[in-house]
């Protein structure tokens, strides 16, 4: 009898497509799960499948002993730190990898589309409509405006081309100093976050959620911004300490924020970023367009069939660090070329 590869896919009742689901089954010994049966479901199993970013129990469940983990986990979504835990990431055995490439286009689309509300106030012409007053204003101008992009990877680089697109200045953010990036020409290190956070008039976060990254834009950092600019995050809400945001905007430091990602998610009611003046609030929906569920799927089949041909897998991710280091990987895990 042929092995078939035992594996663990952890869902909230919204499995993948059904096209997609039916593929897999033929490929694989599936256990559906929700994260109350994921414990007892992950000892043994040779994969699992995680179907999103908003499940936090993969830490508590991992078996502590190596022989008894997965030794593939895919995560359908960028980011991964939700899954992340000591043993799962000190076992060389265990490949992660994620999603990455799916959101690029989407994110950077809504990063755009959020720019130009906050600079042309189309929630406050929206306001005005619904109360039925007509009031005539001026607006701001996008073109030869600053943007920061935090974070240099995939989505970061799509963010920035269509920035520049509409005429937008766009510099960068990212682990290491570079003058002649071809996305972002300058990219600036962290010795110089803090003068280019003071040079922006557009902060857009999109850099992964890390211990060097979390909590980066803190007080310090939104006091040195221009009180006319703006935070966007479509990242991570932990990259932002959410109090300091608050007060920064309550005390009109800065002019406005338009935020797709929170600490805590949903946003609770009570949180003042729904009413405050000059911010969006979005529910952690940048990437999602039609189609993504599909796309998503038939990324996690493609690395399904490569694992169990022993090929090299898509968006390996250093789990040390969280974020993709390779395109493929070697069947022992390897990294091959750097893609970051």
């Amino acid at each position: 009898m042929t092995y078939r590869l035992k594996l663990v896919c952890l869902h909230d009742g919204s499995r993948i497509p059904d096209a997609a689901r039916v593929a897999v089954e033929e490929l694989a010994d599936v256990r559906w799960v929700t994260e109350e049966e994921l414990a007892p479901a992950l000892s043994g199993a040779d994969a699992l499948y995680v179907g999103g970013a908003a499940f936090h129990g993969v830490p508590a469940a991992w078996p502590q002993d190596p022989a008894l983990a997965p030794r593939w986990v895919h995560v359908a979504a960028t980011g991964v730190e939700h899954v992340l835990c000591d043993a799962l990431v000190r076992d060389p055995g265990v490949v992660l990898t994620n999603s990455q490439g799916i959101y690029d286009q989407p994110i950077a689309e809504y990063v755009l589309g959020l720019v130009l509300a906050l600079a042309k106030d189309l929630p406050g012409t929206l306001g005005h409509q619904e109360r039925r007053e007509w009031r005539w204003r001026e607006t701001e101008r996008i073109g030869g405006r600053t943007a920061l992009v935090v974070g240099t990877g995939p989505i970061g680089r799509a963010v920035a081309r269509l920035l520049r697109a509409v005429g937008m200045r766009v510099v960068g953010a990212g682990r290491a100093d570079r003058a002649d990036d071809p996305d972002f020409g300058t990219v600036h290190g962290p010795g110089g976050r803090t003068a280019a956070f003071a040079q922006a008039d557009y902060v857009v976060l999109v850099a992964p959620l890390t211990p060097d990254t979390r909590g980066m834009v803190d007080a310090r950092l939104l006091a040195a911004m221009k009180p006319t600019a703006r935070l966007i995050n479509v990242g991570r809400g932990a990259l932002v300490v959410q109090d300091d945001l608050t007060g920064a905007l309550r005390a009109g430091r800065l002019a406005g924020a338009a935020l797709d990602v929170f600490e805590d998610e949903p946003l609770p009611a009570s949180s003042p970023l729904w009413h405050l003046p000059g911010v969006i609030v979005s529910p952690h929906m940048a990437g999602d367009v039609h189609g993504w569920r599909e796309a998503q799927a038939e990324l996690f089949l493609d690395n399904l069939r490569r694992r169990l041909a022993g090929r090299p897998l898509r968006n390996v991710v250093d789990k040390r660090r969280g974020y993709v280091v390779t395109g493929i990987t070697t069947a022992t895990g390897e990294a091959e070329v750097s893609v970051y």
